[in-house]
Parts: structure tokens; C-alpha cells; sequence
């Protein structure tokens, strides 16, 4: 008998095996170090495990779960299992050299465990393949091209260190208890930034943050509290009149540049 997932921690289980299947294909697991965030009741940890990994490190907060991982998998000694919270559990000193990592990711915190990748404090990091699943709305957030009705915040502190290789939907009907949304699995690389200068991506999101804090109004009254007129006039192309969502990323990554100056 199932254990029934926990509303409190956004647990939906992966059930249908072709998903599972879709996702680990995504990317070459044979001979690879893994990690899983969330690996729930081990669907996808199953499947990975076929493939012949080097390592497998499993982060898992759901005290239940762990009992049944360790327990299911306790005579493989490929497999290393931490019971802790993956938004408190340092996992940049974890990771060796081309890791790949997996996230079901629960939905109430999956943006926060993106944006905790997207912080390393090593770039390029260790880590060269980032397979997540989010809810479709905040995925369609965190791809949001330019100009398009998702592009915002997210997707521009996103697509400052982070390629996006593929994505592809998943269907409500494919979990454990049925979510009320559809899915979207995206497959990320890092990117290895020469053309900006930004020293720390947590100023990044500081500009971000304060000039979305008033989307419908033009940026110019809180860029002005971020960098001095000097500096706006030295960015090329920025018109102070536009509002948060129709200035480009790099003018973001620019602004950033001339705020941490400061």
C-alpha cells in the first residue's frame, strides 16, 4: 500500500514509466555521478540505477521516504542517502566533476531549489546537466523569452548562467495523487559567462527585484536608487521610460555591472 504524499511538501509521485524513461534519456547517466532531489518512492532512481552510474546521492526530507529508500536500497553501494532539506543541504560541496542532477522538485519550492543552483559560488560549477520538473506556469516563467508574457525576474536571473538544452510537458495524469496542473520537465547546462562582469548573481537579483517591484510603472524613479545618472546615461540603448518587462536581459546584466561599482 502506497503512503499517501504529503500536501505540506508538495509530493506528487512520478508513476507512469515512459515519463521516467523520457526524462533519464535526456542526458547520459552511464559511468556519471547523479544526484536526485527528491526521490520520493525511487521511480526515477530505479530507472537511473539501469543505466550504470558512478554514484548516486539521493536528498530526501520526507523522514517516511527515507526509511523506505534506505531500506530498498540498502546492499547497493552505489547509492548515498541524505535526509535533510535540499533548500538547507549544501549541495554545491557535494558535487563532483560533471555531475548530473534530477528533480521531480515539489512544487511550492522548486523555483527557490533552481535559484539555489543558479547561486554557486564556483561558475562554471561542477555540475554540467540540471534535469528539473516544475509546474508549467513557473516553467514557462523561467524560459520566458524576451518580450514574450513570461519573461520577467526569473527567466532573466535564469538565462544569465543557465542554457536551455530542452523541455517537453508532462501530463497530470502521469503522478501520484493527480496534480490540478500539467507538467514541464526542462533539461538545463551552465553557461560559461565571459561578456558580463557581475561579480556576485545575488546583486543581480537585487536589481531585478527592485525594478519588477513595480511592473506596470517605468523603471526610471528605482534605477535611479540603484545607480547614479552618470551611469544611466553611459548604458547604451536603455530607454528610462519603458517598463521592467520590456528591457532586455542584458541591460539588466549591465545595470548590475554599474550598481556593484558602487
Amino acid at each position: 500500500m502506497k503512503d499517501y504524499p504529503k500536501k505540506s511538501l508538495g509530493q506528487h509521485f512520478l508513476t507512469d514509466n515512459n515519463i521516467v524513461r523520457k526524462i533519464v534519456n535526456l542526458t547520459q547517466v552511464s559511468g556519471k555521478n547523479i544526484i536526485e532531489i527528491g526521490p520520493g518512492e525511487g521511480a526515477l532512481t530505479d530507472e537511473i540505477l539501469r543505466r550504470k552510474p558512478k554514484l548516486l546521492i539521493l536528498v530526501e526530507k520526507d523522514f517516511k521516504l527515507i526509511n523506505k529508500l534506505k531500506t530498498k536500497y540498502f546492499k547497493n553501494k552505489l547509492i548515498k542517502i541524505y535526509h535533510s532539506d535540499i533548500l538547507k543541504f549544501d549541495i554545491e560541496k557535494k558535487i563532483k566533476k560533471n555531475t548530473i542532477v534530477f528533480g521531480n522538485l515539489p512544487y511550492n519550492i522548486s523555483s527557490q531549489i533552481l535559484v539555489k543552483f543558479i547561486r554557486f559560488k564556483k561558475w562554471p560549477p561542477k555540475f554540467n546537466s540540471l534535469v528539473f520538473m516544475f509546474q508549467k506556469e513557473l516553467g514557462e516563467k523561467i524560459i520566458g523569452k524576451y518580450f514574450s508574457k513570461d519573461y520577467g525576474r526569473l527567466s532573466i536571473l535564469a538565462n544569465y548562467r543557465l542554457n536551455i538544452l530542452n523541455k517537453f510537458l508532462v501530463s497530470s495524469n502521469c503522478f501520484f495523487p493527480k496534480p490540478k496542473v500539467k507538467s514541464i520537465i526542462i533539461h538545463f547546462s551552465p553557461k560559461n559567462i565571459k561578456s558580463y562582469k557581475i561579480k556576485d548573481v545575488n546583486n543581480l537579483e537585487k536589481v531585478t527585484n527592485s525594478l519588477f517591484s513595480n511592473k506596470r510603472k517605468m523603471i526610471n524613479k528605482n534605477l535611479k536608487r540603484l545607480i547614479s545618472n552618470q551611469k544611466i546615461k553611459r548604458i547604451s540603448n536603455l530607454n528610462t521610460n519603458l517598463r521592467p518587462s520590456e528591457v532586455s536581459p542584458e541591460i539588466y546584466y549591465k545595470i548590475t555591472e554599474f550598481y556593484e561599482e558602487n
